[in-house]
């Protein structure tokens, strides 16, 4: 292994593993979980790469952008993954602009899996040929969810006086095919994680009901519930200077850690841990 600022580098890795964050809603904090992700697995000593679908808002790239001017601005080595860039095409035709889109995203997904333990693809939060794609060679999908019924209506239309599943919704739909298509193309399935984002920490009303329609829609839609990240302060100003809650200790920045940032940094272990990525899995078992 070779060290990069006291974190022990595994060799250069065989094909990566896909993480695909994913969801047709806007807000709902895929950029910073996938961010968040990426910085936890590159601190275990994983060799990370990103590539972000959504060129038009590219809140991903951004997230980059800001990440090594802060570094460079503060004289400091911060861990980062290589990262690519997917933009959409201008071509003319719609069967033009999927040949060419579904090219660039090959090209980066293949460069990056050859180099690197995990591939974190961060979505558009809306359906585009780019996105489903995307979610096609997902391994592990990662769908956040703020904790409400607004957020929840992205997976399935809920009676709010029976809390009954009516229909699903066409991301449901979206998933389903996704992984229709990726068995079709190489026997692979796709591991799909709900993540309930901002959950309130007083036993709501609320809380218990999104709980209930999530139990419903588990096994009906295949995919299994974990805790995300708390309704924090942090994320939105870490933000602004590319940082994370794990950028604090050993990297030279000085800040003072409250008792919600030190509570927010066991949530994000306990989130990376649910995943059950079979790398960290491996190595737990060694």
């Amino acid at each position: 292994m070779k060290l990069f600022d006291g974190v022990a580098m595994r060799a250069k890795p065989g094909k990566a593993h896909v993480i695909v964050l994913g969801n047709e809603k806007g807000g709902s904090g895929k950029s910073t979980t996938a961010m968040h992700i990426t910085v936890g697995l590159l601190v275990r000593g994983f060799f990370v790469g990103t590539i972000d679908v959504d060129a038009r808002q590219g809140s991903l790239s951004r997230y980059l952008e800001n990440r090594r001017a802060y570094a460079a601005a503060n004289n400091l080595e911060l861990l980062e993954p290589r990262h690519h860039v997917v933009p959409p095409s201008n071509e003319d035709s719609v069967a033009a602009r999927q040949a060419e889109e579904t090219q660039r995203f090959l090209q980066s997904l293949e460069d990056l899996s050859a180099h690197n333990d995990f591939v974190v693809v961060d979505c558009p939060g809306s359906d585009c040929h780019l996105s489903r794609l995307a979610h096609s060679y997902a391994d592990t999908l990662i769908t956040p969810l703020n904790d409400s019924f607004v957020d929840l209506d992205v997976l399935a239309r809920i009676d709010w006086e029976t809390n009954r599943v009516i229909r699903l919704s066409h991301y449901s739909e979206l998933v389903w095919e996704s992984k229709k298509i990726r068995a079709q193309r190489d026997q692979g399935s796709i591991d799909w994680v709900v993540m309930r984002n901002r959950m309130s920490h007083l036993d709501a009303h609320n809380k218990r009901r999104v709980h209930d329609a999530l139990v419903q829609l588990e096994k009906r839609l295949g995919f299994r519930t974990t805790a995300g990240l708390g309704e924090r302060v942090i994320y939105r100003e870490l933000f602004l200077q590319g940082l994370t809650l794990l950028d604090f200790k050993g990297t030279g920045i000085e800040r003072e850690m409250t008792m919600s940032h030190v509570a927010a940094r066991q949530e994000l272990r306990h989130l990376i841990d649910s995943l059950q990525l079979p790398a960290l899995q491996a190595e737990a078992a060694e």
